[in-house]
């Protein structure tokens, strides 16, 4: 758009000298023609809005529109397409905490209170200042020769590929800034994560991108000189995500660059598909040798996996591998239904997966049941904007977020839709260079940089109020959820939680007739699998 808009103005120009030269009055114009084009000019010459560097003058009537947004928003709740006005308010926040403007808001709560599913966390008489840095949580401990020790918040998978290399480098600069891990995504080990040396989380995907062979199989010598890089702090094996469970990745062949046909080592000028499910494994027992393959391969680092809980049995299949062989990961990060993509199909993203409340809930207590909670870690994932989001899932059972809507918003995204499409208006989601060129790196990653000290601040502060020193000792009891217009209930009253170690003496119902279906041996629960005869 830069490009067409000074041919546009050099044919502007071009016209009005002609006209001038037969009838001088035309040259009038110029009096408004100039000024515009000036400010064309600093628009693609600024560095903190994308849209205007993308689309100089026009842009502007999006941020005339966005300033007179709290008259006109009503309006646009029913209609726009961007979600409910709580999103609206999370979005909102995102961006003010990025830029680190007044994130504050006057007249009390902006949610009808007594509307069902309304939620919120009980302050105490016993309320405190939280001082120095937030804790850290230790991945890792007492199996790796190299722990990690990990922010509360982080950010989640995102690929190089989906995401501009523009964002890539302000995604890993913030994350650098602020002492807190990147997660790759299943695209690969780019050049752009590595460069601003921000910690690594490298995703290992179906597809095995950046560590497969020709055929697309694993490829244990390529994994092993890109594992033992020092950036590169922890492997997470992604089996399913929220938006799109048990469906594999898609890239289209519009935005496979030779670039990135080189990272991923796959053909070029063809859309990329991963796989709905792994070839180096196809049983809970194989899932876990892979873990201690992946640790031994990457020198001793933490390895874990991530899903969107499906069946449950399969889940508890995993567990009783992890009973029968001693072997665990060192953290499972467990990514909610709601979750956002770039590209999936409209049933996958709104009909598909655990929710991440009910998953993570299950994550926590199907470990906790077999006495292995203790061992490693939970990561939750899955539309986490807010400090209350995090508190919230802290609360049910995880030890860590990821946030990756959070982050986009931090880099500029305005919810275009446009991910798919390589035409994303700000830069973020797109390959097309004449738009990437419109996210400056230096200015965004300081913004992920504000979102992340911002909001793991804001949580410190929400646990001071609550009365409770450590993220780790916050309980299901510590949030309430509105069930009916005359009843509230805590996270511990809807959701059972079982004591550690309850199924190694008697597992209740439902759980039993999980454990019934489930297999160290097999992913398909026992009442699906079919008998042959020869």
């Amino acid at each position: 758009m830069v490009r067409q808009f000074h041919l546009i103005a050099a044919a502007l120009f071009l016209a009005i000298a002609v006209g001038a030269y037969f009838w001088p009055p035309v040259a009038l114009v110029l009096l408004v023609l100039v000024p515009v084009y000036l400010l064309g000019v600093r628009d693609t010459l600024q560095t903190r809005r994308s849209v205007l560097r993308n689309f100089p003058v026009i842009g502007h009537f999006r941020y005339l529109l966005e300033a007179i947004r709290p008259e006109i928003n009503q309006y646009f709740v029913e209609s726009n397409t961007d979600g409910t006005p709580f999103d609206r308010e999370m979005r909102s926040l995102a961006y003010q905490r990025a830029k680190r403007t007044l994130d504050t808001v006057p007249f009390g709560t902006q949610h009808d209170v007594y509307a069902i599913g309304y939620e919120w966390i009980n302050h105490s008489l016993n309320a405190h200042v939280h001082e120095g840095p937030a804790p850290r949580i230790t991945i890792g401990a007492g199996r790796c020769s190299q722990p990690y020790e990990a922010s509360l918040l982080n950010i989640s998978a995102m690929s190089f590929g989906s995401l501009s290399k523009q964002a890539i480098l302000a995604l890993n600069g913030g994350a650098k800034l602020g002492g807190f891990y990147h997660n790759t995504g299943e695209g690969g080990l780019s050049p752009y994560h590595l460069e601003p040396g921000g910690d690594i989380v490298w995703q290992i995907g179906t597809g095995y991108f950046g560590c497969r062979d020709e055929r697309g199989r694993f490829d244990a010598e390529k994994f092993t000189e890109r594992a033992r890089l020092p950036q590169v702090k922890m492997i997470e094996i992604k089996l399913s995500q929220g938006a799109k469970p048990g469906h594999g990745g898609i890239l289209p062949a519009s935005k496979v660059t030779p670039e990135i046909a080189e990272i991923r080592h796959v053909p070029l000028g063809k859309d990329v598909i991963s796989p709905p499910a792994h070839t180096e494994f196809d049983t809970p027992r194989g899932l876990l040798e892979f873990v201690v393959r992946l640790r031994e391969l990457s020198g001793g680092k933490p390895v874990g996996f991530k899903l969107c809980l499906g069946n449950p049995s399969e889940f508890i299949g995993i567990c009783l591998a992890m009973k029968e062989t001693g072997m665990t990961p060192d953290f499972i990060t467990v990514d909610g239904g709601e979750g956002g993509t770039g590209a999936a199909p409209v049933e996958f993203s709104n009909s598909v997966g655990f929710p991440l409340t009910e998953g993570l809930v299950f994550v926590h207590n199907a470990l906790r049941g077999f006495g292995l909670r203790k061992q490693l870690k939970i990561i939750a994932s899955g539309k986490i904007l807010s400090a209350f989001h995090m508190a919230k899932r802290l609360a049910a059972g995880a030890d860590l977020c990821n946030s990756a809507r959070g982050f986009m918003f931090a880099l500029g995204c305005i919810q275009a839709r446009r991910c798919n499409s390589n035409i994303c208006p700000v830069g973020v989601a797109t390959q097309d260079p004449s738009l990437g060129r419109g996210l400056v790196v230096a200015d965004k990653n300081r913004r992920v940089h504000n979102l992340h000290d911002q909001t793991v601040e804001a949580l410190m502060e929400i646990l001071g109020a609550a009365g409770v020193a450590h993220p780790d000792d916050l309980r299901p009891y510590h949030v309430f959820r509105r069930v009916s217009p005359t009843e509230v209930r805590t996270y511990e009253e809807i959701y059972p939680y079982v004591t550690e170690g309850q199924f190694l003496v008697e597992v209740p119902e439902p759980w039993r007739q999980w454990l019934d279906l489930a297999s160290a041996d097999s992913f398909v629960p026992r009442r699906d699998r079919t008998q042959v005869s020869v």
